[in-house]
């Protein structure tokens, strides 16, 4: 099977679970907890095309996930636009803001770029909390209405679930195609060497902005459809510890691993709510799992499942 046969089959099998889950569930509660995995994994899959492709790491990506939301909020709520123009808008400016401030930080490598779009996410979080009437301050904004597209209002969490999950398919299958394209092999080989892949003639700065701005506004679809889903923000869900657990996401689930990044954001986003059972050693747990994952599988999930993949099928009996 080719590779571009393997990514549709994968497609097709995340798509099937996708639809199928809801009828293994039984409560609301745990389709809540999908919906804000989903929208974690759309984030996370940016990020890992940005951190894990093309090696470019940051700490600015829960500002941006803010910025898309707050956008849409303010838009629909105070001004009174339409919900599918404010969400249109918030996913715009975000990548706007994130073409502007690509053109000094991404002069930086390493740890100085990290700083400096750290830097960022911490001049949006003072301006969420400091912008009281504009943002609602500490206190949050409220009144953000239900998503409707075409006439549609999508009321029920069931209707959002399957609303975020086509996203997710959408956004995945997408990722899918980049990283198989001539961009995704510059990002490869920028991440490898950019010395040699700018001897390759590849433009080092347009392929950076390119993949700095896309994985800015995969978070921006994320960030309108979650305020639209809770109808409330507020400045404390868009911090430095998100953006943080952000690139945990994308480094449990795998770097360069566009399914390693849906199941780091699932894991990530699931695990806390199985362990409120055990409040009074829930951090305890919740660190210690953390730990023994990056023991036990340093290539993350997606490579401990890919070994557990290739450990299965030399096991197998051969047919003759």
């Amino acid at each position: 099977m080719g590779h571009g046969a393997r990514n549709l089959a994968a497609l097709a099998a995340f798509a099937a679970g996708v639809a199928a889950m809801p009828l293994l569930l039984t409560n609301d509660y745990y389709l809540s907890t999908l919906i804000l995995a989903f929208l974690n994994a759309m984030v996370v899959i940016g990020l890992n095309l940005l951190l894990g492709y093309a090696g470019q790491i940051s700490l600015g990506h829960g500002a941006f996930y803010g910025l898309a939301a707050y956008t849409t909020a303010v838009l629909t709520a105070t001004c009174g636009w339409p919900v599918g123009a404010g969400c249109a808008a918030g996913v715009a400016l975000t990548a706007a803001v994130a073409y502007a401030i690509s053109i000094p930080t991404l002069k930086l490598s390493g740890h100085s770029l990290a700083m400096a779009t750290l830097g960022f996410g911490l001049i949006v979080y003072i301006v969420f909390n400091e912008a009281i009437e504009l943002t609602g301050g500490p206190s949050g904004f409220v009144g953000i209405p239900r998503l409707t597209l075409f006439g549609h209002a999508f009321e029920s969490d069931l209707e959002y679930y399957y609303l975020t999950g086509a996203v997710l398919t959408l956004l995945a299958w997408a990722a899918l195609n980049l990283i198989d394209s001539r961009v995704g092999r510059a990002m490869r080989a920028i991440h490898t060497s950019e010395r040699a892949a700018e001897v390759s003639g590849i433009d080092i700065t347009g392929a950076k902005r390119f993949i700095f701005v896309l994985s800015a506004a995969y978070a921006g679809v994320a960030g309108v459809l979650y305020a639209h889903y809770l109808g409330f923000v507020a400045p404390s869900s868009f911090g430095f510890h998100f953006s943080v657990t952000l690139i945990v996401m994308v480094v449990l689930g795998g770097m360069a691993s566009v399914w390693g990044a849906v199941a780091g954001a699932v894991f990530l986003t699931a695990l806390p709510e199985f362990l409120r059972a055990f409040e009074d050693v829930e951090t305890l747990l919740y660190g210690a799992i953390l730990v023994l994952c990056v023991i036990f599988v340093p290539q993350g999930l997606a490579g401990a499942a890919a070994r557990l993949a290739r450990l299965l099928i030399a096991r197998r009996p051969h047919v003759r």
